[in-house]
């Protein structure tokens, strides 16, 4: 059922080294530098990947830390993902209160007001309560796709085409077909448009049946698609009788961000996905909407899929919760994730590349400008408490990040992060670029 802990070595080839480690279990080397020992097992392996040492997220737990005595306690501020983030006391509360039925037999209150709740939030006719992201998206392609060798036109570093195990083609047989995804996460039109297939149903090729869209764009670090675009990308699809899916896991981000409700968007799309569990803060859990006939189908593949719950409504009330009370609070992220990359820029000695106008929403991209400095050493030192930096800061802080494509790092803000987290992350990233600084000089 959870499919989210696959990805694409193609795309990230991340080393799993933990110091003392031989297991490799763990993404980074904590609490010491890198011995020789570390960086030669290093090389080794990404002379083997045929790749940079840089290796997607998904697969890595949370390490154990030690300052430089092995006991040190730090405060930890933890960047990795906002799928880290925890429900609070009123979460908790409404879900041990939940009441509960049978949702298979559609009979738990909770999930049916939940279904209700998102199809008006989204102006969809109807909405399904799914387990992850993952299975909506292949719930999406599966329903939309209806014939074996149908297929789905995605983007190259779409999330559905990198982290998902490929499972439109594993499990639904639908064949993809990608388009260059832009760094504003958007594609050219003409070359979308040059993707779809005509002459069905000539025997030798597929039949174009869905375009997918994501939105914010992961990868391309939280970028919000504009709402022009989606507005060409919906009329193209018309033009030629295609759907349009958005995964939309951080969609409410989109809103907040662009000012205007989700509807707004998701007017321009015939299906989403929307996450429960990122900067919504829900424990579990993904609205599917759509149009009555979609979702009717959509619940067979549901439950062929493995993802028809009983008493769900335990979780479907932590799920009202996000989609009432907890969007609005997501410009907070989005405040946090701007200070921190103003911070970066401000960084004495200027360590750090970082576009301001990309950072629009909770997911922070950024660049090292020293060559000597990789993303994965970068972020090992975030990761530990260092030498003498107790009695710099007054405390020992550890900022949890990765290394991300394109040699960049990948930080993101959460209900988790407050304004003063954020401040003791620039702190760290402050003393971690002057000791690397005094490092350099000393070995000249």
């Amino acid at each position: 059922m959870y499919l989210m802990a696959a990805q694409t070595t193609a795309v990230y080839n991340y080393l799993r080294l933990q110091a003392g480690d031989s297991r490799g279990q763990k993404p980074y080397v904590f609490g010491k530098p890198l011995s020789a020992r570390h960086a030669a097992a290093a090389a080794a392996a990404a002379a083997v990947l045929g790749r940079s040492s840089a290796r997607g997220y998904y697969n890595s737990g949370k390490p154990r830390y030690a300052g430089p005595g092995g006991a040190a306690r730090a405060c930890v501020v933890d960047l990795r993902s906002d799928t880290v983030t925890k429900p609070g006391p009123e979460m908790r509360q409404a879900m041990a209160e939940a009441e509960v039925g049978d949702d298979v037999m559609g009979e738990d209150p909770t999930v049916n007001e939940l279904q209700k709740i998102a199809a008006d939030v989204f102006q969809m006719e109807a909405a399904l309560f799914v387990p992850t992201g993952t299975m909506s998206n292949l719930i999406a392609v599966m329903v939309h796709c209806r014939e074996r060798g149908d297929e789905v036109i995605v983007g190259d570093l779409s999330h559905l085409h990198i982290y998902e195990q490929g499972g439109s083609a594993q499990l639904a047989g639908v064949h993809s077909t990608t388009v260059t995804t832009l760094p504003n996460g958007t594609f050219d039109l003409e070359q979308l448009e040059s993707k779809i297939r005509h002459g069905y149903p000539d025997p030798h090729y597929p039949r174009s049946r869905l375009i997918c869209v994501e939105n914010t764009h992961n990868i391309q670090g939280g970028r919000v698609l504009p709402l022009s675009f989606l507005q060409e990308v919906r009329a193209l699809a018309d033009r030629y009788g295609l759907s349009v899916h958005m995964d939309g896991a951080r969609v409410m981000n989109a809103a907040v961000a662009q000012g205007v409700s989700p509807s707004t968007i998701l007017q321009h799309t015939h299906t989403v996905s929307v996450c429960l569990s990122k900067g919504l803060g829900a424990p579990v859990g993904t609205m599917l909407a759509g149009p009555k006939d979609f979702i009717s189908r959509a619940v067979r593949c549901r439950k062929a899929l493995g993802g028809g719950m009983r008493q769900a409504g335990i979780l479907a009330a932590a799920g009202k919760l996000s989609l009432l009370e907890m969007v609005g609070r997501l410009e907070e992220d989005h405040r946090n994730a701007k200070t921190f990359a103003q911070g970066l820029l401000d960084c004495d000695p200027p360590l750090f590349a970082v576009d301001m106008a990309a950072v629009e929403t909770n997911i922070l991209r950024f660049r090292l400008q020293e060559p000597s400095l990789s993303p994965s050493e970068f972020c090992a030192r975030m990761g530990q408490v260092g030498e003498g930096e107790e009695a710099a800061l007054g405390q020992g802080i550890q900022v949890l990040m990765y290394p991300h494509f394109g040699n960049s790092v990948r930080a993101v803000w959460h209900l988790g992060i407050s304004p003063e987290d954020t401040q003791l992350a620039i702190q760290k990233m402050q003393f971690v670029a002057s000791q690397y600084l005094q490092e350099k000089l000393r070995a000249q």
